[in-house]
């Protein structure tokens, strides 16, 4: 999106143009790094590489996204880092990270990663200019771990691309397959729930972690809950349009776009009172709970009595944070830090 608002270019590492054109932006100028292993620690530790090592001059300006991009900050400027979390692995799923580990060679090479990578991490962090982030949630979390202020924007959801057809039987989850999304304690909801249908959509990344979870949570599923993998852009839309509503559990989300695009088809929202859920989520436009199975499924069984009067609300919520006010404030950003930067350069 902010490529497409800005009339930039892309430049990254591993490119799937198939799921780049199931999201619909086939049109988006992309430079590849080229691709890096699928498994972790190694593909974190290529991508840095070959961000560092990268060189693209003649831009007017560069804005990193994700957790690796900004070690290109060291040879690219002017710069804004749009981080949408400290790496969590370095930080605050620390030791969540370290425990879930196969064996204890496997921790000994992940505490490594964490404690040489993060070093590495927190030069090129002097290297920024300017730090913009998702969330307040996220804001928090870069002035405790980096001691740098952060301006919060609100990522985008396109409004006009939503809608809804009505509130057909099944409730909705979206995101990819990972254990800190929680699925199982959405699975465990629903076993118990048997009145009530899920419907999860998202596929699973590349890596022994997650395809071992993405198999765990396939075994012996409820046959009121069907996983259906990665989706095109266009059933994504009408699965949101005929929900009843949509179901969030990952732990302690950076911001998460999901509860918009529901919001903006008239849903409702059921998500664990944690991190960005807390900034998006209203009383009128669902319901936080505790991250416990069976306080999600009071919160559904309560819903699920009139999930249409939650309509009108919901899709007010979501015009807070069209893609037109992400647009505006995100290139009044952009000129600002040229002009503090570059003095009397601008951008259209």
């Amino acid at each position: 999106m902010m490529a497409r608002d800005l009339d930039a270019d892309i430049i990254t590492t591993d490119v799937n143009r198939e799921s780049i054109q199931k999201l619909c932006f086939g049109d988006i100028r992309i430079h590849t790094l080229g691709n890096t292993t699928g498994r972790a620690p190694y593909k974190q530790v290529q991508a840095s590489l070959k961000f560092f090592l990268c060189r693209f001059p003649g831009y007017d300006f560069y804005i990193f996204s994700g957790n690796w991009a900004h070690y290109a900050s060291f040879s690219h400027a002017p710069n804004l880092w749009y981080c949408h979390s400290p790496t969590r692995a370095f930080y605050d799923l620390r030791d969540y990270v370290l425990k879930n580990q196969l064996s204890p060679l496997h921790r000994v090479i992940a505490y490594l990663w964490i404690v040489l990578h993060s070093s590495f991490e927190r030069v090129s962090i002097r290297h920024i200019r300017r730090i913009v982030t998702n969330s307040v949630n996220t804001k928090k979390r870069i002035e405790t771990f980096y001691d740098r202020d952060a301006t919060v924007l609100y990522p985008p959801v396109d409004t006009s691309h939503f809608h809804c057809t009505g509130y057909e039987d099944f409730w909705l989850s979206v995101n990819r397959l990972y254990p800190e999304k929680r699925i199982e304690f959405q699975i465990e909801v629903f076993r118990q729930f048997p009145g009530e249908k899920l419907v999860i959509a998202g596929g699973c990344a590349a890596g022994d972690k997650e395809s071992r979870y993405s198999k765990a949570i396939q075994d012996g599923l409820p046959p009121n809950v069907t996983l259906l993998g990665e989706v095109h852009e266009d059933r994504l839309v009408d699965l949101y349009a005929r929900c009843k509503g949509l179901i969030c559990t990952a732990i302690d989300e950076d911001f998460g776009l999901t509860p918009l695009e529901a919001m903006a088809s008239g849903k409702p929202v059921v998500a664990v009172n944690e991190g960005g859920y807390k900034e998006s989520v209203t009383d009128d436009t669902g319901i936080l709970v505790e991250a416990e199975p069976y306080r999600i499924a009071r919160a559904i069984a309560a819903i699920a009595r009139d999930p249409s009067g939650y309509k009108e609300a919901c899709q007010a919520r979501a015009a807070l944070f069209d893609i037109s006010r992400f647009s505006r404030i995100l290139k009044n950003t952009v000129n600002d830090c040229l002009e503090q930067q570059v003095p009397g350069k601008k951008i259209s």
